[in-house]
């Protein structure tokens, strides 16, 4: 599977609605429709883009967005970028303020991460062993809860979540 026909995918599956909640509803139904080799080859691509977003800038704005973000919050919410669409995750990638276009609350969707290994496992009674893939160094951090730090980097996310 190409990342093209992965992102037509995401589009199709419709999985945002007005309010910015994620449902891999659609999405299920269209992965149903995959044989197996397209399944393991959505959740590869699915990987790939999530270590592309793997960065402190997306993470720091992924914190004010949500309140806070863990280890585990961060990836749940790189899905729910995913989830937006191929616009979305890269308009957020090249400038993460612009996030506070896209959600008015908490950004989270966790079974995007799971969609494809569950139907998969469901098929053939076995979870699918995909190699992990390497997540990529996430640059110079800086201190999160910092307020002025925050503003500085994230003007418009913190006007409209604080920090």
């Amino acid at each position: 599977m190409t990342e093209q026909a992965f992102w037509a995918l995401i589009e199709a599956a419709d999985m945002i609605d007005a309010d910015g909640e994620a449902s891999v509803e659609g999405l299920d139904v269209l992965l149903r429709r995959l044989p197996d080799v397209e399944l393991l080859d959505f959740q590869r691509v699915l990987q790939g883009l999530l270590a592309r977003a793997y960065r402190w800038d997306v993470w720091g704005a992924a914190y004010l967005l949500n309140g806070g973000c863990s280890d585990d919050g961060f990836d749940y919410f790189r899905a729910w970028l995913i989830a937006n669409g191929r616009e979305a995750f890269e308009r957020v990638l090249s400038d993460p303020d612009a996030l506070v276009e896209l959600a008015e609350d908490e950004a989270e969707c966790p079974d995007l991460l799971a969609v494809a290994p569950w139907i998969f496992q469901e098929r053939t009674g076995d979870y699918p062993k995909l190699p992990a893939t390497p997540l990529p160094d996430l640059g110079t951090g800086w201190d999160f809860d910092d307020p002025e730090e925050m503003k500085r980097r994230y003007p418009r996310l913190s006007a409209a979540f604080g920090g």
